[in-house]
């Protein structure tokens, strides 16, 4: 029977790295579908949906050939890297040194473009591949963390579910306000990812290593807590040096 604790933080994981992901999309299929109609947003996204359905039949069981030892040590070093990542520009972002995301001008900057494109023969076709690619790359991201988070101990359904609850979430909301969802706090979200897979890479790391972490699962809260202070002093630090004209490191 799988550990609440462990449980509890794959799902919200793999809840908001998704939600994320989806929101972005989701930005460039609502300009398509208001800029052209919602046929070619449908089927642009259809298409991408089905597309990344195939890729998850195809490759997932090959996971299931990998050593467990094996896949914890290299899903660990990937979500060390991808969690990183996210971090790093979620800092920079926090301390004033990227500019936060903004939804509301990305819905703006793809309208404009649909619009110039509105004469274009091949108008609906380059709407609809505009919606394909946005669901696709945010879509493969979803994927690869719910696999991430959810392979290593064998919780993918528990990921997907999370993943599958921020879908219905956006989609819901989208429904509702049919406008860019600009009010999400999404440098918040994605520190929050962050920090949640960055902590999670170094612990499958270590049990891939065969090291027992103290406390089991719960050293996964643990890894949290240093990575987010360690992250604070991080952007308390660069706010200084932003403060006294210096550059980011």
């Amino acid at each position: 029977m799988h550990n609440l604790t462990a449980i509890t933080s794959t799902v919200t994981a793999a809840f908001l790295g998704s939600f994320v992901e989806v929101v972005e999309a989701f930005t460039i299929v609502l300009a398509v579908a208001l800029t052209r109609s919602w046929r070619p947003a449908l089927i642009g996204s259809g298409l991408a949906l089905a597309l990344l359905v195939v890729l998850v039949l195809v490759f997932g069981p090959l996971f299931a050939l990998i050593p467990l030892q094996l896949m914890q040590f290299v899903i660990g070093t990937l979500l060390i890297l991808f969690g990183m990542r996210w971090l790093r520009k979620a800092i920079l972002r926090s301390a004033g040194f990227i500019a936060l995301h903004d939804e509301t001008a990305e819905f703006a900057k793809e309208t404009d473009l649909l619009k110039r494109q509105a004469a274009d023969k091949r108008a609906d076709y380059l709407a609809g591949l505009a919606a394909f690619k946005a669901v696709l790359l945010e879509g493969v991201e979803v994927v690869f963390i719910v696999i991430a988070v959810g392979t290593a101990h064998q919780m993918t359904v528990f990921a997907g579910l999370g993943a599958l609850a921020a879908v219905l979430l956006v989609l819901l909301i989208g429904v509702f306000v049919h406008k860019p969802l600009s009010q999400v706090p999404e440098n918040a979200l994605k520190f929050a990812v962050g920090l949640m897979l960055t902590a999670f890479g170094l612990f499958w790391i270590g049990e891939g290593l065969g090291f027992e972490w103290p406390g089991a699962d719960l050293a996964v809260l643990g890894l949290l807590a240093l990575f987010g202070l360690v992250s604070a002093m991080a952007v308390r630090i660069l706010r200084t040096r932003k403060a006294q004209g210096g550059a980011a490191l």
